[in-house]
């Protein structure tokens, strides 16, 4: 395939959804030269579930795959396992093994979403860190100092807090960074907060007498609840939902994130999402966008067809109060309410289930339940807010 060094393009690519660039001017260069490059980008799997959140990265790496070049996805099934702590401000337990390839089952089809994985190279870190030896390691690490590594921000924060900071945290940017050795990448795509990860690339690269990464670091989004969008905390809006399930998701979001929805999670040409700006700015209402949003995203992880019978099935049952006639059904192994919220996937975790309850969100029929020790029966209807719905069998 022939690369693609259309100036407007590129200028798009090095700009939407982007909060950095390092080194631009020489990114710029490279991408005009028509030379193919290599594009890493790495995803943990430390939950069974890929967000639109990581939709971000995703789609960035398909700007590049269109453009001609050469997409490299990697699977950290190892770096899954020991835990990146960079958006944390707590220590990230160590995950088993089995637990990690039970998450990443699907993410190739997942992912598989948003770029075209025939035309994708794809890798298990384990590939190349399970063969690595203390010798190796010493090495990498003596590329680093601890004072670099202890004026991250939220390091920082967690030690004047007192609280613990493991060594392990410290061995995960030499196994990211080394990732991009194996690769030979030349561009590597990753959160703003990845940024000491992705440097540490660069870093690398350099001692193993390779030439240094570009790097591209887009914002983080914000989910449901306002937060960063995290499986940890149930906000998330996944990518193997349902499209009635999807389409409701983005309708709860805050107005206020509906541009930057549309600027990241969508490849709506950056010329309307201006308009739909200027709308908001002008007093539209923006309900009718944030319609026009949810469409925009369960069409592009579904299908036209479905983003229009997902909208007129919001519409019919949560503007008009109506109750849905489709409800789906679950035979739970257990009828204890919090068990119901988890498997029918309402909820979380049976922490995000006990919030819910604690909060009266949750209801069974017309009851609100305020007990997570509440038993349903078969045929009860259980509702979490407006929007969730399941039918005990």
């Amino acid at each position: 395939m022939k690369i693609n060094t259309d100036p407007k393009k590129i200028e798009e690519l090095l700009t939407r959804g982007v909060e950095e660039v390092i080194d631009k001017e020489n990114l710029r260069k490279k991408l005009l030269s028509g030379k193919k490059l290599r594009i890493k980008l790495g995803i943990d799997p430390t939950s069974p579930n890929i967000h639109i959140g990581r939709s971000i990265p995703l789609l960035k790496l398909r700007d590049f795959q269109e453009l001609g070049h050469q997409i490299v996805f990697i699977i950290g099934d190892f770096t899954g396992v020991v835990g990146d702590t960079s958006d944390k401000d707590s220590e990230r337990p160590m995950l088993s093994k089995e637990k990690v390839k039970e998450n990443m089952k699907n993410y190739i089809k997942q992912a598989g979403k948003i770029i075209d994985m025939k035309k994708c190279e794809k890798h298990y870190n384990s590939e190349w860190l399970k063969k690595l030896g203390y010798w190796e390691v010493c090495g990498q690490a003596d590329q680093f100092s601890v004072a670099e590594f202890t004026a991250r921000e939220n390091i920082r924060r967690r030690l004047d807090a007192q609280t613990r900071v493991s060594l392990r945290e410290m061995l995960y940017p030499l196994m990211q960074g080394y990732d991009s050795v194996a690769v030979k990448a030349d561009v590597e795509i990753g959160g703003s907060d990845q940024r000491f990860n992705l440097l540490a690339g660069r870093t690398l690269q350099s001692m193993y007498k390779q030439e240094q990464q570009d790097i591209i670091m887009g914002p983080l989004l914000e989910g449901t609840d306002g937060r960063k969008m995290s499986s940890s905390w149930g906000n998330t809006i996944n990518l193997v939902a349902e499209p009635n399930d999807m389409f409701g998701k983005v309708m709860s979001i805050g107005d206020d994130l509906i541009v930057k929805y549309f600027n990241l999670a969508t490849r709506l040409p950056m010329v309307l999402v201006k308009e739909l700006e200027q709308k908001i700015k002008s007093g539209a209402n923006p309900r009718d966008l944030k319609l026009d949003l949810a469409r925009e995203i369960v069409s592009l992880y579904h299908s036209a067809k479905d983003a229009n019978s997902a909208r007129e099935y919001f519409v019919s049952t949560f503007s008009k109060k109506e109750t849905p006639t489709d409800i789906p059904e679950l035979k739970p192994s257990a009828y204890d309410i919090i068990t119901v919220l988890v498997e029918s996937e309402i909820c979380a975790s049976r922490g995000d289930a006990r919030r819910q309850i604690e909060q009266g969100g949750v209801k069974v029929g017309e009851t609100k339940i305020d007990l997570p020790t509440f038993v349903a029966k078969s045929g009860d209807v259980v509702q979490k807010g407006s929007r969730f719905f399941v039918r005990i069998k």
